[in-house]
């Protein structure tokens, strides 16, 4: 069995009411700061994904160029290969003792001069293929340099938000996290889920102009009586939110 403190048994239904108002005041202060923030810190997110994205796929664009110019290369060192072997079959030529020999060497000849034209080829294609990734690879770069301007602008936007509202921001968790210490468990779990799912985050609203102060629709006198009395907990039956009346507020600063 989970154990009340004492405090919370003490409580009365308007204390907690008031706590519940307080709490939402401070939390609505702790959104209005992050609002300030609007989209930055997704916008920085994604500038971070693209960055890495981007960084990645130059990376393996520059493993195929790597690629491409060993495959030149390989061409080239065959190229030299089949040259020399023509050379050597020349030779040989002059030192056949018939047609069948000469023929032979000829054949080979033939061959090892078609593998040359084959490779030239092959270097042609690589080269152009190089030519079109090395390309790439410079648009890539330059687009890289620009998200990463990008994203030091953004980062430097966010955090020099987030440094003018620093304290004022630890202040009003910390605050938030003290009130919410007062209140029963039940009643933070119904608050949060209802915050959550709320428009504006608003789970605890004054009844104004006779009308809930989160949907707007009216509220009946009686209930309005009720809701002023503070003898219980009452929601919107529209919306679902806490309501309170506008004064509960002043009232504890008065008894204070």
């Amino acid at each position: 069995m989970v154990k009340v403190k004492a405090a919370e048994k003490e409580m009365t239904v308007e204390e907690k009411l008031q706590a519940l108002y307080r709490l939402q005041i401070v939390d609505s202060e702790i959104d209005k700061i992050k609002t300030l923030r609007g989209e930055l810190p997704l916008e920085v997110q994604d500038l971070e994904d693209e960055v890495e994205g981007l960084e990645t796929r130059i990376g393996k664009l520059n493993d195929e160029f790597s690629e491409l110019e060993t495959s030149v290369k390989q061409k080239q060192n065959e190229i030299v290969e089949s040259e020399n072997l023509i050379k050597k079959y020349e030779e040989q030529q002059n030192n056949v003792r018939n047609n069948r020999e000469y023929d032979s060497l000829s054949k080979e000849i033939e061959f090892q001069t078609l593998e040359i034209e084959l490779c030239h080829k092959k270097i042609k294609e690589f080269t152009v293929l190089k030519d079109e990734k090395n390309q790439v690879i410079e648009e890539s770069r330059h687009n890289l340099e620009e998200l990463k301007g990008d994203l030091e602008n953004k980062k430097s936007e966010l955090d020099s938000i987030i440094a003018d509202t620093k304290k004022e921001e630890e202040t009003l968790v910390d605050e938030s996290g003290k009130i919410s210490t007062t209140i029963e468990e039940r009643l933070i779990t119904a608050y949060r889920r209802i915050r959550q799912n709320a428009r504006n985050g608003l789970a605890v609203v004054p009844v104004q102009r006779d009308a809930c102060g989160g949907c707007f629709n009216q509220i009946p006198p009686q209930r309005q009586l009720d809701i002023r009395s503070r003898k219980k907990i009452i929601v919107c039956e529209y919306c679902g939110r806490i309501l309170v009346d506008e004064e509960i507020l002043l009232d504890e600063e008065k008894k204070k």
